[in-house]
């Protein structure tokens, strides 16, 4: 589970940065911006909820 978070930051990150090294596709950027943030926010909440236990 941990390692499919990081790959999909990782892949998160590049896309974002690529969305905004290309002024075309700045959409892209946005996009990659609000998925790893919401990945990051997803896999700590997971990580949090699993601590508990």
């Amino acid at each position: 589970m941990v390692v499919l978070v990081v790959v999909l930051l990782a892949v998160w990150l590049v896309l974002s940065i690529v969305g905004f090294a290309i002024e075309g596709i700045f959409w892209l950027g946005i996009i990659g911006v609000v998925l790893f943030v919401a990945t990051a926010i997803v896999g700590w909440l997971r990580r949090s909820a699993h601590r508990r236990v």
